[in-house]
């Protein structure tokens, strides 16, 4: 199982995450395009370090939104969001060019990501977009208990996906993650990231913050990449998979 991680999110002066840290330890590298987060030297700088540790690199595109972190939802038209998605893109496949590099996958952030699992309408924008900007790239969405759906759009927009799971992150009974503003969204210890992680590889399930256990079928894991403990967790992940792990 592939473990991916959100990248290149500073901005100017301001630094966020440990990804020269994290970077090593990972295989996909999910890097922020200008809107939610990053600048052209950060996705230069991140596309760079992507290649000098052979990791993959996706499109990581969110709601215009610098000054809420791309986590705020946005009402916006159709139109609206296949353009930004489009926009957003480009500019990493043109980083990415630079360096004789390609994007393989795109991945949306935060709010974008949360309300395109929610929403159909809006997911068959994101597919549709995807497929335009970047043909043949899989979208990554939300391992969730129905998945059927989905495949049944990409399949009818034609796009492949890759369903991911989430190391960091709380669930709710219905397969969502939890809303960051409500007391445990995000778990405290990397000792708990740890743990959902193994249930996750070895039972294929997650346990809700309720306490409900359901199954995921999961392709990647996350790691959030502005996570207090990106770092140490990144590193004990890639010494548990040394050690035998899937």
């Amino acid at each position: 199982m592939k473990l991916n991680c959100d990248m290149g999110e500073s901005f100017g002066a301001w630094t966020m995450g440990k990804d020269a840290e994290v970077m090593p330890c990972i295989d996909m590298a999910s890097i922020a395009c200008g809107f939610h987060a990053s600048d052209p030297v950060t996705m230069q700088k991140t596309v760079a370090l992507a290649l000098e540790h052979g990791v993959t690199i996706g499109a990581h595109p969110g709601y215009p939104d610098l000054m809420g972190f791309g986590r705020r939802k946005f009402d916006c038209t159709e139109e609206e969001l296949f353009a930004w998605l489009g926009y957003q893109i480009g500019a990493l496949k043109g980083i990415c060019r630079q360096q004789k590099a390609i994007v393989d996958y795109v991945k949306p952030h935060g709010a974008l990501y949360n309300t395109m699992m929610k929403d159909m309408a809006v997911l068959k924008t994101v597919m549709r977009a995807v497929k335009a900007a970047a043909p043949g790239c899989p979208l990554v969405v939300m391992a969730i208990p129905k998945r059927q759906p989905i495949l049944d759009l990409a399949a009818d927009v034609g796009i492949d996906v890759m369903f991911e799971a989430f190391s960091d992150r709380a669930y709710d009974d219905e397969g969502f993650l939890v809303d960051r503003r409500i007391e445990g969204a995000v778990h405290g210890s990397p000792d708990a990231i740890i743990k959902q992680v193994q249930q996750i590889v070895e039972h294929g399930s997650v346990t809700t913050l309720s306490g409900k256990t359901f199954k995921v079928d999961t392709d990647t894991l996350c790691i959030h990449g502005d996570g207090p403990h990106a770092s140490a967790v990144a590193q004990a992940l890639k010494q548990w998979r040394a050690n035998g792990a899937n």
